[in-house]
């Protein structure tokens, strides 16, 4: 297991369409994992089987839509995606972030 995450040290893994990511770190039922976006790169509406999410706004700001609701979040603000529910994002600056968090981990993502 690795204890520390060094983000100099940490490349990015590209998704394409303007989207990259880090893995922080996880624990079977923990996992933190840093989302780059360009300028109107999209992060399709999708529902999660087996995990719950928040996602908080490390940089920029973003269009979010959860379950039907839409909110424009900055810097600072987050938003809930439990199970089952329908999110979404669009970024509406250039170099806007998140900090997802999921219970229990991605195992896909790793």
């Amino acid at each position: 297991m690795n204890f520390f995450f060094e983000n100099s040290n940490t490349p990015w893994t590209e998704l394409g369409d303007g989207i990259r990511r880090k893995i922080v770190g996880h624990t079977p039922e923990l996992m933190s994992v840093l989302v780059h976006f360009d300028h109107g790169a999209i992060g399709t509406p999708h529902a999660h089987d087996a995990h719950d999410q928040i996602a908080y706004v490390i940089a920029g700001s973003f269009e979010v839509e959860v379950d039907g609701h839409k909110r424009i979040c900055r810097q600072g603000d987050a938003f809930v995606a439990p199970r089952l529910h329908t999110h979404g994002v669009v970024a509406l600056e250039a170099n806007s972030m998140l900090l997802d968090q999921f219970s229990p981990r991605r195992d896909d993502y790793l």
